[in-house]
């Protein structure tokens, strides 16, 4: 019992210190003013844009660079978001789960669901309340929503492992119990194979 509950706090520690990594990483963020935000975005989609050139063996000039920086750097800026929460969605759902159990958490998805999405949606609005005091950042809804769904989807995924555990372990069991069966039958069978020879034996002597 002790080594179960040292397991269960295990699991959740280590979810737990990965989350409040990820609270620092994204409060970090969020701090930076709107032009060193800006020129953050800027210089990750350049990377992303040079390694597709790369990739795709494509020599482009300046302007069509240019142009296609500015095209992605939003989406690509979107896009950090949505991974940010993706991984809260998931870290958090990794707290809980030790204690409740994936059998428990199927019959009461809608409450633990629900709790992971509240926790991310509400963790989102403090992050954009959070943007509006920064010189040159603003805090909209509609990134609260894109954060949010970010969130979801990480507990889509953890749900989705989580019905392939339980789908395996319910396989297991069955096999396990089919083995119990076999052999619950095979001790009848040689019990009733037994109890005829006494019979026959005891036949022969009188």
């Amino acid at each position: 019992m002790n080594n179960k509950i040292s397991m269960k706090l295990a699991v959740s520690s280590v979810a737990a210190i990965f989350l409040v990594i990820l609270y620092v990483t994204i409060f970090f963020f969020s701090a930076q003013d709107g032009v060193e935000s800006g020129s953050l975005s800027h210089r990750v989609t350049e990377v992303i844009v040079d390694q597709v050139g790369v990739i795709t063996q494509k020599n482009w000039t300046q302007e069509v660079k240019a142009s296609l920086i500015r095209f992605w750097e939003n989406p690509v800026r979107k896009m950090a978001h949505f991974s940010e929460y993706t991984g809260m969605g998931i870290l958090v759902f990794g707290i809980w789960i030790p204690w409740v159990t994936a059998e428990k958490w199927r019959l009461k998805h809608f409450r633990w669901n629900g709790i992971v999405i509240l926790w991310v949606f509400l963790s989102a609005s403090l992050d954009e309340w959070h943007q509006t005091m920064v010189s040159g950042r603003c805090g909209t809804i509609w990134d609260v929503l894109l954060d949010t769904s970010g969130g979801c989807f990480g507990l889509l995924l953890c749900l989705f492992f989580m019905a392939l555990f339980l789908k395996w372990k319910q396989k297991h069991s069955d096999i396990s119990a089919g083995k119990l069966d076999y052999k619950a039958v095979n001790l009848k069978g040689e019990k009733k194979k037994l109890s005829m020879k006494k019979r026959a034996g005891g036949r022969k002597k009188g």
